[in-house]
């Protein structure tokens, strides 16, 4: 199982097939990011 993610704001775009465990970093589609989330406000 593989998994394909954000390298920007890390959340996972894509699971694929695959023999090994896998993680691939990519990019979301332009506009799509999530803002990383800040919990200490």
């Amino acid at each position: 199982m593989g998994t394909i993610v954000c390298q920007t704001c890390n959340s996972t775009i894509d699971h694929f097939e695959d023999e090994k465990v896998t993680r691939l970093y990519s990019k979301c589609k332009s506009g799509e990011c999530e803002q990383p989330k800040d919990d200490l406000e």
